[in-house]
């Protein structure tokens, strides 16, 4: 039989550092995201009501985005209660 073609194994690599806390937060991130796209219906709001200045699909665009922030903040919430109840199924961030 011939030998393996390629190069040789390389030594096994040390495991990631942990990420700082700020990064793995994803409330702020989730809040900002959905003041950008409230913002965003109420700029394409007016633009579309009182001047005829832009398409309906991105006013609904962006509402579907705030819509979508809105839920994604509930379930942060709803995660956060329950890790702080202590419910097994609870997600934490340490």
């Amino acid at each position: 039989m011939s030998e393996p073609v390629g190069p040789a194994p390389a030594a096994p690599l040390r495991p990631p550092p942990p990420l700082p806390p700020r990064l793995l937060a994803l409330a702020p991130i989730v809040h900002v995201g959905t003041g950008v796209w409230l913002v965003a219906a109420l700029a394409l709001a007016i633009a579309h009501y009182g001047y005829n200045a832009t398409s309906a699909v991105w006013l609904w665009t962006s509402v579907a985005g705030a819509g979508l922030g809105i839920l994604g903040a509930g379930v942060i919430a709803w995660q956060r209660h329950a890790a702080a109840r202590g419910s097994r199924g609870a997600q934490k961030v340490d």
